[in-house]
């Protein structure tokens, strides 16, 4: 690692920084709409994206600048098991096939801007709506702390903020910047912001991919060379393979199948999803999405070619960054630090709003000031996203980094707890809404305290996400244990409750809500002032 500055590679770092940061106020103008103060507007962009805007945004927000570090690190460090992260998101793509259409439909239909706006609206439950919502704040924050963790690697390798010794403010003042600045337009522009720079940022990407996977192995004298490279090494010290081993199937193949279910219960997704102007811009999506799976694929084998380089780091995060650094040019390193970086402001944006919609519509609203008026709830949302995002800075400047990891684990695995709940009532109406509550309950407390009993070598608790699975005896993904209680608890539970006759909430929606798109009978393109941003 360089003891000091990178000067080409900051300089064209910085260069593309100030770039998507003028893009970042400049996106406030572009599609600006009457009437810009509705949550419609502001978190949503107004609702107004096509194919490839929609593209974009989704693989910005969900390949971000921590799937640039993690995957290739994750492969870096244990070999063939970090390659879960490639079926899952193959898996996931015919899976939102069958209910994001939906979801879309039904939430343009009634002006549902969250899912807790759907949940609540369909089984008639403040309550469980307030679970769904409070599980997403809790799930997003660690999140939006690794893409500062991701913008942090990247300065680490440049030299920037100087070494260990440095006084704190020092060496954080250009984490400290890049967050202001990533408040400022996310404040001013709303989801216009992420929009316009996920161009930028996905471009990049790509770019960076395509010259790695061709010019590292070149230099490295091919793949076969790497491939020996890195099986030696995992041979040697005896941790992690170069193929997949028997004893850890179960946990690839658990946590690839639950990470699949989890993904786009993420608030971010669901924001990017619900700005789109069409259901058939939904289902044109989730068959080019996966694009980016084959991308993840090349990105992946970053971590074998990281070790055939020699690349030695004590944190393995810092491992594909320290390769750019090693093997490209400066100035192209540049480029690649900056696709990181800017992999980092995209999904931090569209997360802090995501977060913030949900406290607005379905903790201020529902339970503080249910008469709040549509600028009003725009307000407090804008505000809400700054103060996830200081949450989020506090936590990276804090806290030990592995600790933001392992948190942004167990927000996996409360995240996937709300599939029931969200999912299920796309589908049916069956599920009681008591026992949907009592279900989320049990999967919550569960996965969290089994996760609080797993160590690892730098951490006593909270030291991963995979356990033995009881009755199974094998190790499996947390998360995914946790939701088959969650599912089996919830059905015991309504077959109980039906039977008692309880008190069902009031569904307000119908069954052609569901398949209703932009332009028909009914259904509203522009809210009207009164109802705007609200739930009918």
């Amino acid at each position: 690692m360089n003891d000091g500055v990178n000067g080409v590679a900051l300089a064209v770092f910085i260069f593309f920084f100030v770039l998507v940061t003028a893009m970042g106020f400049l996106a406030a103008r572009w599609r600006r709409a009457e009437n810009e103060q509705s949550l419609d507007e502001w978190g949503l962009g107004g609702r107004s994206f096509g194919t490839w805007v929609t593209w974009f945004l989704l693989g910005g927000d969900l390949y971000t600048a921590y799937t640039f570090v993690a995957v290739p690190a994750a492969i870096y460090a244990a070999g063939a098991s970090g390659f879960f992260a490639v079926p899952y998101t193959i898996l996931v793509y015919p899976l939102i096939f069958t209910f994001l259409p939906r979801l879309w439909s039904v939430s343009h239909k009634h002006g549902y801007v969250t899912t807790s706006d759907f949940v609540r609206g369909r089984f008639g439950s403040k309550g469980l709506s307030l679970a769904v919502a409070v599980t997403g704040i809790l799930a997003t924050m660690p999140y939006i702390a690794l893409q500062l963790v991701g913008i942090q690697a990247v300065l680490d390798v440049m030299g920037v903020g100087g070494g260990e010794d440095t006084n704190w403010f020092i060496k954080d003042l250009p984490l400290l910047i890049a967050f202001g600045v990533l408040a400022a337009y996310t404040y001013s522009s709303g989801l216009r912001a992420p929009a316009l720079i996920a161009f930028v940022k996905d471009t990049l990407i790509y770019i960076v991919i395509a010259v790695a996977i061709i010019y590292i192995p070149i230099k490295l004298g091919g793949f076969d060379d790497i491939f020996a490279a890195a099986g030696d090494k995992f041979t040697e010290s005896g941790k992690g393979s170069l193929t997949p081993d028997h004893g850890g199937q179960w946990t690839y193949a658990t946590l690839a199948l639950g990470s699949a279910l989890a993904l786009f219960m993420y608030p971010h997704s669901i924001t990017a999803t619900l700005s789109s102007r069409s259901r058939e811009v939904i289902r044109r999506n989730t068959t080019i999405l996966p694009l980016y799976s084959l991308m993840l694929g090349l990105l992946a084998l970053l971590g074998f070619m990281a070790i055939a380089a020699g690349v030695k780091v004590d944190n393995g995060q810092l491992a594909i960054p320290q390769l750019f650094e090693n093997m490209f040019p400066d100035w192209f390193a540049g480029v690649a630090f900056a696709a990181i970086g800017i992999g980092a402001l995209v999904p931090a944006a569209i997360m802090s709003i995501a977060a913030a919609n949900l406290f607005t519509r379905n903790i201020y609203k529902d339970f503080i000031k249910p008469d709040a008026t549509p600028a009003q709830e725009t307000k407090v949302s804008k505000l809400v996203s700054l103060l996830v995002k200081v949450g989020a800075l506090v936590f990276v400047l804090g806290m030990d980094k592995t600790v933001a990891i392992n948190f942004q684990l167990l927000g996996g695995i409360w995240i996937l707890q709300t599939f029931p709940a969200l999912v299920g009532g796309l589908f049916t109406r069956w599920f009681h809404r008591w026992a949907l509550l009592a279900g989320w309950a049990v999967g919550m407390v569960y996965g969290t305290v089994a996760a609080y009993g797993v160590a690892s070598p730098t951490q006593k608790h909270f030291g991963g996400s995979s356990k033995e699975i009881p009755g199974i005896g094998e190790i499996g993904y947390i998360g995914l244990t946790a939701f088959v209680l969650n599912v089996l608890v919830t059905v015991v539970l309504t077959f109980v409750l039906r039977a008692v006759k309880a008190p069902d909430g009031v569904d307000e929606t119908k069954p052609s809500d569901y398949t209703a798109d932009a332009g028909d009978p009914g259904v509203q393109t522009e809210l009207p002032p009164a109802t705007a941003g609200t739930s009918h």
